[in-house]
């Protein structure tokens, strides 16, 4: 099998116009290699250029962000390493979330509860694998739960409406990324995205990423229309809506400008107490940070 090799995150991000808060947390990036410390998931689906911790640190110096979640990408499989040693560097500004198998055990766990994780990741997308097997699903699920940890969750749109209701057992907290990956040409009707705001407004379980607008965009960059769909559901959970660039943006139609994204923030959000809310206030308490 060949392994697509994919760009790398634009360049020249600019300066947003808009200024984010003190303690900002962007919830969902990735830090990629390098691959000669951090080597590549030999059953990876793609292969990224390096984006390595320094370059991690520096797109967030220009764009504002004070805390990060570093969501272990599948490019490194279950190798947590490269997540956990950026928390280590962190000074506490950093918690990641896992990628796990069943061959995870209470002391692996443990080890990396220690070293900041706070949840663990499971890809339902079609291109990145599918479906996991749902008992190993279960078994990580019940052995995260006690540890306060939540499940982080990729889902194609489409498969949404099959999932929802397993969602809404789930015994733990739950993130959905990339605002479901709906079609912003679908429109706010979809019946996708009214489950996800169903989801959001029945369940207490259920936070949901305002991230990948340029996944969601049918428009391309700017990526304006995906603002109506992200201030849906901060409306319709202001206290359970969490921000993410999802920097160095792997396998996009289009590469987004990391500056655009920021600046999308005051369209969906332009009230500043929900702003606090989405950028830091929600974050510190999903992921254990502490806030001032």
């Amino acid at each position: 099998m060949t392994i697509r090799t994919i760009p790398g995150p634009d360049p020249d991000t600019r300066t947003p116009t808009f200024t984010l808060p003190p303690l900002s947390c962007d919830t969902h990036c990735h830090i990629f290699g390098p691959g000669h410390l951090y080597p590549y998931d030999p059953k990876r689906s793609y292969t990224p250029p390096d984006a390595p911790l320094d370059m991690f640190r520096a797109l967030h110096a220009k764009i504002g962000v004070g805390r990060a979640v570093i969501v272990n990408a599948s490019v490194h499989g279950t190798d947590n390493r490269v997540a956990l040693d950026a928390i280590a560097q962190s000074n506490g500004a950093y918690r990641a979330v896992a990628n796990l198998d069943g061959t995870i055990d209470e002391k692996g766990l443990e080890a990396l509860d220690k070293g900041g994780f706070r949840g663990c990741r499971f890809n339902f997308v079609r291109h990145l694998g599918g479906v996991p097997d749902m008992k190993v699903f279960d078994r990580l699920v019940a052995m995260v739960a006690p540890l306060g940890w939540h499940i982080d969750l990729h889902f194609d749109a489409i498969d949404l409406p099959e999932y929802a209701p397993m969602l809404a057992r789930l015994p733990l907290p739950y993130t959905i990324d990339h605002m479901g990956r709906v079609k912003a040409a679908d429109g706010l009707d979809q019946e996708p995205f009214r489950i996800l705001v169903d989801l959001l407004a029945s369940d207490e379980k259920c936070w949901v990423k305002v991230c990948g607008a340029e996944r969601v965009s049918s428009a391309g960059a700017p990526f304006h229309d995906a603002v109506p769909f992200a201030r849906k559901l901060a409306e319709t959970a202001p206290d359970r809506i969490i921000w993410g660039t999802d920097w160095p943006h792997p396998n996009v139609k289009v590469m987004p400008n990391d500056g655009d994204l920021v600046d999308i923030i005051p369209l969906f959000a332009p009230e500043p107490e929900l702003q606090h809310k989405i950028l830091v206030a929600n974050p510190a308490r999903l992921f254990g940070f502490d806030l001032p």
